[in-house]
This record gives structure tokens, sequence and C-alpha cells, in this order.
């Protein structure tokens, strides 16, 4: 298939659907540094810097690829909506559908995406292509299933030729199982939480973020066997996401280094984009005995599909498949920054000020690591977090 990628990023989907066969002949996309991954990274693909100032789509484009900010719905309808007063970046995503009748579309977005607008928002993007002649199924797929991320994200695929199902309702697994302990096996967590959440990541880290505000990176942390906390370095984090290390070194032409944390935290991971490649390539055959209840407009499941006729929820889980993967330790092949002072005090405040559950003995690790840091600093031997909570030695 010639892909044509809209809001590529850093070319997640374009990477994962190459590796499968296909060709990415068009990038879109209007951010300075993510602009320079692609220049460096796609060579000769030529590359326009903005989708409302794209006129058409290059002739036999067989597949458009997009990742539009999920909030970009809501937009659209606020006003006359999808197709109509073209106030809203999806609305550019349908102005090039209408004018090159595209067989196929893939669209990326969080999970959130779903529950937006209390599901207006896929409300109004279903009707969109339903009435523009496309059949469409979506699934919220794990990269846990290729990669030690825990990361869900919305797949849709439209089509006007095919049934989208047979591409994405039809491998399905369940995920392996192995014992882990604090002593034997790495653990990610946010250490920008502690109140309400932990994003807690058994041999694997939580979902990697684009940073708390532009510019401002939020990696998560590692607790090591050995009692280390780390962040891991931008190169595994590239890995952790299925590309190259290094990828995003050309951003830092455009802009400072700790931007490439957001490009990273923003990217579609790429072996799922990859197994969706060949899919494409050999489509299955759905069973529909995985169709279940009709969709509620205001209810959208984790995956469902139409055949033109009927929205129906399907039953599948969100793992495609389970890679076999060596330990997050092995895995991670570069040296991770220790979690600072400062930042470990702050969690631990936090944390001891929650009413969180916490798995028997990671606090005890975490303050260890703080009395480590203590040692190597020249701070006091007491740090107080916010809410005053002693954290020193004693």
């Amino acid at each position: 298939m010639r892909i044509a990628g809209l809001f590529a990023g850093i070319g997640g989907l374009e990477v994962g659907l190459d590796s499968a066969g296909h060709a990415t002949v068009l990038t879109c996309e209007s951010w300075p540094p993510a602009q320079a991954v692609l220049r460096e990274r796609f060579g000769l693909v030529p590359s326009h810097p903005d989708v409302t100032t794209l006129p058409d789509l290059p002739g036999g484009i067989d597949l458009v690829t997009a990742g539009f900010p999920c909030q970009d719905l809501s937009q659209a309808g606020k006003t006359v909506g999808i197709g109509g007063s073209r106030s809203s970046l999806v609305d550019h995503v349908f102005r090039l559908l209408d004018g090159a009748r595209v067989p196929w579309v893939l669209l990326e977005n969080v999970s959130f995406m779903l529950h937006l607008d209390r599901g207006r928002a896929m409300e109004r993007l279903v009707r969109a292509f339903e009435e523009r002649g496309y059949r469409w199924a979506y699934r919220v797929v794990n990269s846990l299933a290729f990669l030690p991320q825990r990361r869900e994200r919305v797949f849709f695929l439209a089509s006007r030729v095919a049934d989208p199902a047979d591409i994405l309702m039809t491998d399905a697994v369940e995920p392996s199982t192995v014992a882990t302990g604090l002593a034997t096996h790495a653990h990610g967590f946010y250490w920008t939480e502690g109140t309400r959440g932990l994003g807690w990541a058994r041999d694997a880290v939580p979902t990697l973020k684009n940073g708390s505000t532009i510019g401002i990176p939020s990696p998560p942390a590692i607790l090591l066997p050995d009692g280390r906390v780390i962040q891991p370095d931008i190169r595994d984090a590239e890995r952790l996401q299925g590309f190259a290390a290094d990828w995003t070194g050309p951003a830092e032409t455009a802009g400072k280094a700790s931007l490439r944390w957001s490009l990273v935290g923003n990217a579609v991971s790429v072996p799922v984009a990859a197994w969706i490649g060949q899919r494409l390539r050999e489509p299955g055959r759905y069973d529909r005995s995985r169709d279940r209840a009709e969709v509620a407009r205001d209810s959208w499941p984790k995956a469902a599909r139409s055949d033109g006729r009927r929205r129906v929820t399907v039953e599948i889980g969100s793992f495609p498949v389970w890679r076999p993967r060596q330990p997050l330790t092995d895995f991670l092949r570069h040296p991770g920054k220790p979690l600072s002072l400062r930042a470990t005090a702050g969690f631990l405040a936090r944390a001891k000020a929650s009413r969180l559950r916490f798995e028997p003995g990671f606090l005890d690790r975490v303050q260890r690591h703080l009395e480590t840091m203590l040692g190597n600093s020249a701070a006091p031997a007491t740090v107080r977090g916010p809410a005053g909570l002693a954290l020193g030695s004693g």
C-alpha cells in the first residue's frame, strides 16, 4: 500500500507499516522538532508542514494514517461538525479523503477518545466515515503485547473495499504471566504520582508520556532489583516504543534535548503498527461469534465494528499477540539517571500521606534509595516533603 501519513509525529505508524512491506510516500507534521526527525529518518519522502494547507493527497494513495489530538473531535462538535466549517484539524482529514476516495484509513489515539464528550465525539467520527461509505472497526491494543511498556491505544481502521474486522479482530491471545518479585525483576512506576495512582508495571514501564508541559520531560521511574531507582535513558525510551536508539536525535537541531521525551511520549508504538501492516498484507477472517450487543451512542466499548448496517460491540482483549521478551533489566542497554533526591523525597511524601496500597517492601526500597542519595549529597540529613513528613534516615 502507498501511505500518506498525516499528523505523523516521528513516524511510528509509518515505520511499522513500512517494515511490513508498505511504502510511505508523504508525511505531514507541523511541529519543528518532529519535522527534523522526519527529514532525517524518511530521506527523500516529501513532507508537508501543515495539514490545513495541504491542498490534496498524491495520486494512488491506498492508506491514510492519522493521529490527530482527540480533543479536536470535541472542537468539531462545537461548530458545524466534521466536514462542516473546517474549524478543526480533523475536518481536514475528511476534506482530503473527500478529494481522493482513499480505500483505507488508519487512526490512532488515546483510549480517552472513546469517552470524550460522553461518547458524542466518537459518534461524530464514525458517522463521518459511514456517510462516506466506509466500514470500520476499532480496538484498544496494549503495546505490552510486543514490548515491556504498558500502553493502551485505540486503533481505528476504516475501509471502502474490505472488512476492517478481518485486519484488527482476527488475532487474540491471553498474555503470559511470569512470577515477579522486587528482588528479581524491575518495576516501573510514575514518580510524579503517589496520591491517586502509581502506574505500577511489573517487569515493564508504565505508559511513556509526552511530559507535564511542552519541554518538561516526565520519564517514569524504574525500581531495579538491586534497589536503585532510575529514570530510563532517552535511547531506551525510544527502544521501548520500538524505534532504534537515538531515533529522535535530529530533534535537537530544532529545539532543546528535553523535547525528545515529548516526541517519544506522543509516538505510536512501532511493532503495533507493524502487526497491523502485516495483517493488511495477509488478512484473517473475523469470527462473528465475537459480536455482542449493538453499540450505544453514549457508551463506546474497547472494541467494536460496523458492517455498514449495524454497529456492534466485539468481545476481544487488548493483546493480539504475546511476544516473548527478555526481562526489563536485560532490555535496558543504557545507564539510567538516578531518581533525584528531590524527586524521591516528593514521591515518598505523597505516597506515605496517601491511602494507596503498595507492593510490600516497595516504599522501604525507595526509602533506602533516598538515603543513598542523601549520602551522596551535601543535603541535610532529613528531607521534608510537602506534607511536612520526615523522610530522612531517622
